[in-house]
């Protein structure tokens, strides 16, 4: 009996978030990973001809029986599959996109492990929100999947992402360095310590894990804080990286083991690299404002094509064009030189440009010093799990309808709200020039309170207060 991929999807309790179709691993069957697959063909048949279609997946338990999945629902398309095995996401999409190649991603990024994604890509890039809709709109019938190919692995994918950053550098750029590499299950973590050594650095190892780690480096744990700071002192270290599940989010320690936050590290990198113009999400510290070298700032909803769509615009007036989120994605808008090289665009979340130029921007240096030397203000976030979307919603209209009655109940009322920002979730700037802003997670049942303040210990205990009366407190 045919399968209709509206149907399929509609019935499936999957659903985009902000970054691809995200939902729990019980509910990504074959049919439905087919079905996604097979409605994704069919847009791309509208402005392209693929042959053609790259897959890789992350290290979930479950990641390598979805591409199969999708591998089959592929061969019944006529389109010949590539596999690439577990590599970053960006390393699928800069390869993809060279070859001008659509490509999807088996991953759930930060998630836990019990839940799972696909993340798609056009020739040309990501897809836009108006893909997406597409995606679950089509109306394709196709056949129930009987045969499951086995995926052989093509290592090319993988040798030209990390050729993409060798070359821009002698291989001495990082000599003197310490760095650590926090493993963990990352997508990439077979990749780092070759490709950082390549460049110089003495490379140390730290906690591979045999079982999926959920990092979420917009919320990083007290564990992980803790252990970075051991593992510094430790190995006497310059600096330690990692990334989120899928290696499109970057995690950068300086040399005192404290972590940096995303749009910091996205800061440092904008600088490095001589940026223009700046895409940034709501979300994002607001010293970003205050650099001058920076033309123009264009401010967005969170999440990459948001992003990615600003550049448009963006690039009818300036060359050097990025982007960045407070998670530590890195997203280049435009071709640009490097040391006098080239560096093509590669407008989707990477977790490797952002190290590479800080570390190298640091090479004289320390991180921590690069840091101090930006404007001093300060961001925190955190985030309240399994909470209900409903709830969340909930509190974001009383907010947009009263939002000095929710400060006060939120305990602050002893400040006025100046102006509130709706591009994304709830966003108040208090009398005071400090921020709270409230989102609800777009890929999982999660509350995000993020902070702004003059100093981390402020910001870090506004986040801690608003979750504590989220949670504590009747509200509304």
């Amino acid at each position: 009996m045919m399968k209709n991929t509206k149907s399929v999807i509609a019935h499936s309790g999957i659903s985009f978030g902000t970054s691809g179709a995200r939902g729990l691993v019980n509910d990504f069957t074959p049919e439905v990973c087919a079905a996604f697959t097979h409605a994704f063909v069919t847009v791309l048949r509208q402005e392209f001809s693929p042959k053609k279609l790259a897959l890789a997946i992350d290290n979930r338990p479950s990641s390598y029986a979805m591409a199969q999945a999708c591998s089959a629902a592929l061969l019944q398309a006529g389109i010949e599959p590539i596999y690439y095995g577990v590599i970053p996401t960006p390393a699928l999409a800069y390869q993809a996109m060279q070859d001008h190649m659509p490509c999807i991603m088996v991953t759930g990024s930060h998630i836990p492990f019990d839940r799972n994604g696909l993340k798609f890509y056009r020739p040309d890039g990501e897809i836009t929100k108006a893909d997406e809709l597409a995606i679950l709109t089509a109306d394709v019938n196709f056949s129930p999947l009987s045969d499951f190919p086995e995926l052989y692995i093509s290592s090319r994918a993988r040798d030209s992402y990390c050729a993409r950053y060798t070359s821009l550098f002698n291989n001495d750029v990082l000599v003197g360095k310490r760095i650590g590499i926090y493993e963990h299950s990352s997508a990439g973590r077979d990749l780092y310590q070759p490709l950082f050594e390549r460049l110089g650095a003495e490379v140390v190892s730290l906690e591979r894990s045999n079982e999926f780690v959920p990092i979420d480096t917009e919320a990083v744990s007290a564990f992980d804080k803790e252990k970075a700071k051991a593992w510094s002192k430790q190995y006497q270290l310059d600096a330690i990286f990692s990334t989120d599940g899928d290696g499109d989010r970057p995690l950068l320690a300086d040399e005192n083991g404290e972590w940096l936050r995303g749009d910091i590290l996205g800061v440092l990198c904008a600088q490095a690299m001589n940026m223009q113009a700046l895409a940034v999400p709501v979300s994002c510290n607001t010293l970003i404002e205050s650099i001058s070298q920076f033309s123009k700032i264009s401010r967005t909803r969170i999440g990459s094509p948001y992003v990615i769509a600003a550049f448009a615009e963006l690039a009818e007036q300036y060359d050097a064009i990025s982007g960045f989120e407070a998670n530590g994605g890195y997203l280049l808008g435009t071709d640009v030189l490097v040391n006098g090289k080239p560096l093509f665009a590669l407008p989707t979340r990477d977790a490797v440009l952002p190290a590479v130029m800080v570390l190298s921007a640091s090479r004289s240096t320390s991180i921590a010093n690069l840091v101090n030397m930006l404007p001093q203000r300060y961001t925190h976030s955190d985030r309240i799990q399994n909470f209900a979307t409903e709830k969340s919603l909930a509190i974001l209209n009383f907010g947009k309808r009263d939002p000095a009655q929710l400060v006060d109940k939120l305990g602050f009322g002893e400040h006025t709200v100046d102006t509130i920002d709706i591009t994304d979730g709830l966003r108040m700037v208090l009398s005071n020039q400090t921020i709270i802003h409230l989102r609800p997670s777009g890929n999982a049942p999660e509350l995000r309170c993020y902070a702004e303040a003059a100093t981390f210990s402020h910001a870090y205990d506004i986040v801690a207060q608003v979750l504590e009366k989220l949670q504590t407190s009747v509200l509304i």
